[in-house]
């Protein structure tokens, strides 16, 4: 039984950012994605038949990814988060998980992101739809610091963003490039950070 396009176009993206992480957008054609993807050839052009539109489908595919992933690790919205220094604690561990993940398993797929990043500032349309799809993540953010009593959420969201941003960038393609933080000393800066932002009871 043949596989739903849906299904097919995951196997497809999944691949283009594979591919585009580790080659770099230079390396990323519709020839290598089938490639990657183990698929005939003809199979990605077919689906996408530019190459705009496979960047496009690699955006979609991992805002997606991010804010599955980091449903996955934060404190469940439906459950409140304990006041004070408890509850700064458990975001600090989930968001320092979260950034470990990026760091190692998802490696590839934050190079990806980067490579992306960079050809979007020469494509109008592709940066408008990163920002687009940046922005569920940034809602996240904001809701996590109003639930740990921040007096200026929008603020103090952008700066948390700011801060996994430059960890991120910094571990896997700046000068830290080499050295990764661990995840007890992720822990500790965000909760730094985060009680900073947030009073205490």
């Amino acid at each position: 039984m043949p596989r739903s396009r849906p299904a097919r176009m995951r196997t497809i993206s999944d691949a283009a950012i594979e591919v585009l992480g580790i080659h770099g957008v230079r390396g990323l054609t519709h020839r290598a994605v089938d490639a990657a993807a183990d698929l005939p050839p003809g199979s990605t052009s077919y689906y996408l038949r530019t190459r705009e539109a496979l960047l496009e489908a690699v955006v979609v595919r991992l805002v997606e990814i991010d804010e599955a992933g980091a449903l996955d690790q934060a404190p469940n919205t439906a459950v409140p988060l304990p006041s004070g220094r408890a509850g700064v604690a458990v975001a600090a561990t989930a968001i320092a998980a979260m950034l470990t993940d990026f760091l190692t398993v998802s490696r590839v797929r934050m190079l990806a992101r980067y490579e992306l990043s960079l050809e979007a500032n020469r494509q109008p349309a592709l940066r408008a739809s990163l920002v687009l799809g940046g922005r569920g993540l940034r809602r996240m953010a904001t809701a996590l610091v109003t639930r740990l009593g921040s007096d200026d959420p929008p603020r103090h969201a952008r700066m948390l963003v700011a801060f996994c941003d430059g960890v991120l960038f910094d571990a896997l393609a700046g000068a830290g490039s080499g050295q990764l933080p661990t995840e007890a000393e992720l822990v500790g800066d965000l909760r730094e950070l985060l009680t900073a932002m947030c009073p205490l009871e």
